[in-house]
């Protein structure tokens, strides 16, 4: 992977009681913590400052840093701040982009991908029965589904959706949709800020 590229990286934020609140590139991870604002938090649980992250990336491998023009740094997966110790936002922005987030910009009715023009935001139920503008009941669609679908619910028309549109969790509302797979040491600590975010009553 190209310096850019490990540059535009994403790497996890935890406030400095250990709960995931952002999503930011290894950039301004790196800029945090060379202003002694975050540290390393490595694979262990240990916190890194800025001079032993700095030490300890003289060890890694090649393909793993950035070269900087004293010494080379390892891109961090994710920091702990120092002094910030706000909570999640509890809620995600009901927005066109979220909607594509949270559905994966896939047709909920038959699973095609097709470019965004090609994409609209259907009501499952529709609007003329009485359907609202809310996350449970809007999903993207390609144009043939939203065609074939009309303004007709989907027992009338015999068709289903893939999943059930549902209120996101607050991490889409951020650089990107957090897929566990992809960061195995992320998993912890979301899976600690779903549990103990505050339930509306």
């Amino acid at each position: 992977m190209g310096t850019a590229a490990l540059l535009n990286s994403s790497v996890l934020v935890l406030n400095r009681n250990w709960i995931a609140v952002h999503i930011c590139d290894a950039r301004r991870a790196l800029v945090l913590l060379y202003q002694d604002l975050a540290q390393v938090v490595t694979e262990s649980y240990e916190t890194l400052d800025f001079d032993s992250w700095r030490d300890l990336s003289r060890f890694a491998r090649d393909g793993e840093v950035v070269h900087t023009p004293c010494y080379p740094l390892m891109i961090p997966q994710v920091i702990k701040l120092v002094f910030y110790n706000r909570f999640p936002p509890l809620r995600v922005r009901f927005s066109r982009r979220n909607i594509y987030l949270r559905d994966r910009n896939q047709c909920q009715y038959c699973g095609a991908r097709p470019p965004r023009e090609e994409m609209t935001i259907d009501h499952v139920v529709p609007r003329s029965r009485g359907g609202r503008t809310v996350w449970e009941n809007v999903v993207l669609a390609c144009s043939v589904c939203n065609a074939r679908k009309g303004h007709r619910p989907l027992r009338e028309c015999s068709m289903s959706l893939i999943r059930k549109p549902r209120k996101p969790h607050w991490l889409l509302g951020t650089r990107l949709e957090f897929n566990p797979e992809s960061r195995p040491f992320w998993q912890k600590f979301i899976d600690e800020a779903y549990w103990n975010v505050a339930l509306e009553e």
